[in-house]
């Protein structure tokens, strides 16, 4: 049998229980998967670790299943949240699957002066998350907040938390890129030195990048780490992947 599946199941998980699954679970489980009764299937639920269960009942509408054994005990993910400007749907879509599987805590799109695309589905993207938590094995998922403003979320700001920003401009208005006056540091020389664990955050802006206004605002900001992203203009989902890869090495879990 090929490796068992893996579900979210918001609910307790406890030995000997069992649960019913949705009506898009069970299709999924019965129909794609084409378990059985007595097949293994694999549960998490972001609070109780990883638990092993048997599928109890199928047929083409329906599924339960019986917990066995708790195969892994929760663990915490680094506290990285994600601000990022939506982009195209594809692109949008692109940067909520890698953003999860990079291991974020928390995921919310932010509207700038320069965002084209200021439509969001919540509801899609806490879905595209929880596919992508069942298949990256982490034990819990991201949380999607509701869009928000720049200003306001700066508003809002927790301040004991750090605040990353993929900036690369310059302050020179006749030089390519604005010229490496104002350039923020190289990403990996920004968090040399760094003590892993605290709470972090990434902002990343949208195709153009953020406006003069809105970096100047950002610069201001007491919690705000400038980082530079290499010498090539990345596009903003390249440039959200780029960012927590580099992170997670220096300051996260790998």
């Amino acid at each position: 049998m090929s490796v068992e599946p893996r579900l979210f199941i918001d609910a307790p998980l406890t030995d000997g229980a069992v649960l019913d699954l949705d009506r898009d679970q069970a299709h999924y489980l019965v129909n794609v998967m084409r378990r059985k009764p007595g097949d293994g299937v694999r549960l998490f639920n972001g609070r109780d670790g990883e638990w092993r269960a048997e599928v109890a009942r199928a047929d083409r509408k329906r599924a339960s299943l019986q917990i066995v054994q708790q195969r892994r005990s929760q663990c915490a993910t680094p506290d990285m949240a994600l601000f990022f400007a939506p982009v195209k749907k594809a692109r949008t879509d692109f940067i909520v699957e890698k953003a999860t599987e990079l291991g974020v805590s928390a995921i919310t799109p932010v509207i700038t002066q320069r965002t084209q695309s200021d439509r969001v589905r919540t509801d899609r993207l806490q879905a595209l998350a929880r596919e992508a938590a069942e298949q990256t094995e982490r034990l819990d998922i991201p949380r999607i907040s509701e869009p928000v403003s720049l200003t306001q979320m700066l508003k809002e700001w927790e301040p004991d938390r750090t605040l990353m920003f993929a900036d690369e401009s310059g302050d020179s208005q006749t030089e390519p890129w604005g010229g490496e006056h104002g350039r923020a540091l190289p990403i990996h020389q920004a968090l040399s030195g760094r003590e892993r664990g605290g709470k972090w955050a990434l902002v990343t802006g949208p195709e153009g990048g953020f406006s003069v206004e809105e970096r100047t605002l950002l610069h201001a900001q007491p919690c705000v780490l400038p980082v530079s992203l290499g010498p090539r203009i990345l596009r903003a989902d390249t440039a959200v992947a780029a960012a927590l890869s580099v992170w997670q090495s220096c300051l996260g879990d790998w």
